[in-house]
């Protein structure tokens, strides 16, 4: 029978699917993005907002809680996959890899994944919520040493087509993420800001483009 801190704990971690906990202020933002992810996006999206890999770190009640995540945004700032390893250690001790996409999903499928296109794993979905769906599965060693050793990661969700959206995650920085120390809150918020001027930019650049193909089209 499962202690009442456990239970407790587990609902956290329930919690961190959706938001990666308290210890990623920069997934803050992308939270309200996710809402309008498309429900279909290209493996990698050229020129869309890149974070990489990074570790946070932070302490609830007797635990330490340390997540290495990386988050995939759409040209428009919306959340295609996010990515978290979550470590708990102190009172509770566990291990969990999360990884959340856009709803629309067939839940019996999962999402698989697969590193450096070797034999896939399977992640169940653990909770839906208007905006996202998450997968989750124990964090072991051996799944660690393969991120590790691997060039790319590749997370497969089916969407409501019953057709399968891969989505390319490249494993460059992973290891220094993992085994570095956490990043401090002041680097994450100017990555923050650094993330938000590159996506306002972007609309920017795309409303303009919209503006300018529209008058062209009035002048013929």
């Amino acid at each position: 029978m499962m202690f009442k801190s456990e239970k407790k704990m587990r609902a956290a971690l329930s919690v961190l699917a959706v938001v990666f906990g308290a210890s990623a202020p920069v997934s803050s933002f992308a939270q309200d993005a996710a809402a309008q992810a498309p429900a279909d996006a290209p493996a990698q999206a050229a020129g869309a907002p890149k974070l990489g890999w990074y570790k946070t770190c932070s302490k609830q009640e007797d635990n330490d809680i340390c997540v290495v995540q990386n988050l995939i945004l759409a040209n428009g700032g919306q959340l295609v996959t996010a990515v978290g390893l979550i470590s708990v250690s102190g009172k509770i001790n566990r291990k969990l890899l999360q990884v959340s996409v856009p709803t629309a999903r067939l839940v019996p499928p999962g999402v698989l994944m697969q590193i450096d296109g070797g034999k896939g794993q399977k992640l169940d979905y653990a909770v839906c919520l208007p905006d996202k769906c998450t997968a989750e599965i124990p964090l072991t060693d051996a799944m660690i040493a393969s991120l590790k050793k691997g060039s790319d990661v590749i997370f497969t969700s089916i969407n409501f087509r019953r057709a399968p959206n891969p989505i390319k995650i490249s494993l460059e920085g992973f290891t220094g993420a993992y085994d570095g120390e956490p990043v401090s809150e002041s680097k994450l918020a100017e990555s923050q800001r650094s993330l938000q001027d590159s996506m306002q930019k972007k609309a920017e650049e795309a409303r303009k483009k919209l503006e300018d193909a529209q008058k062209a089209a009035k002048a013929q």
